[in-house]
């Protein structure tokens, strides 16, 4: 039987990818991801190796490859930006394997992730407690994301917020900025980063 080896390879440099990484990456019989991420682990990957993307919300389907792949004995990575296990794949595959009373092995190697990255660029805004919150609905219901970003701003958490604004969800960042005013100084530092 296979394994399914879950991988964070951080937020966008190939000097931001861990030695575990890359060596799980090295040793793949298959890789599975979003096709954007392959960019930053093919220089790593070997030759025989089977590289199957997916395009964007397509999470489930890679998932589900991953388990079908591993079932046939294959040494699967499952390739996520970030870590793994922050709004990435590690989740979602732990709760299909139970959904499939699936026996593969499943392992998670940590990443680093886009806030830890971002912190690292604007100093050290993170030295004490934190949160972070994703402003994406497409998976938890508004409600519930607004009584965190509420109890996040009285708890005057340093918060890192994922997936502030797309195409179609654009009124969701000012609706935290309209909350957390309520609670904090108009003069609180924000920091933007991108990519």
């Amino acid at each position: 039987m296979g394994k399914i080896i879950i991988a964070g390879i951080g937020p966008g440099s190939k000097e931001d990818i861990t030695p575990a990484v890359l060596e799980a990456v090295q040793q793949a019989d298959c890789i599975v991801g979003y096709k954007y991420y392959f960019q930053f682990v093919e220089p790593y990957v070997r030759e025989g190796c089977e590289c199957i993307d997916t395009g964007m919300k397509k999470e489930r389907e890679r998932a589900e490859q991953a388990f079908l792949l591993a079932e046939k004995g294959k040494n699967v990575v499952v390739i996520s930006s970030g870590d793994a296990g922050l709004y990435g794949m590690a989740p979602l595959i732990y709760e299909m394997c139970k959904e499939r009373q699936s026996y593969i092995e499943i392992e998670t190697l940590p990443g680093i992730s886009a806030f830890q990255k971002a912190a690292s660029l604007l100093g050290a805004p993170i030295g004490h407690d934190m949160c972070i919150i994703s402003l994406s609905d497409l998976m938890t219901p508004w409600e519930v994301i607004e009584r965190r970003i509420k109890a996040a701003a009285d708890g005057d958490f340093v918060t890192a917020i994922y997936n502030p604004k797309s195409h179609g969800r654009y009124w969701q960042l000012y609706r935290l900025i309209e909350l957390f005013l309520k609670v904090r100084s108009a003069d609180t530092p924000v920091g933007y980063v991108r990519q």
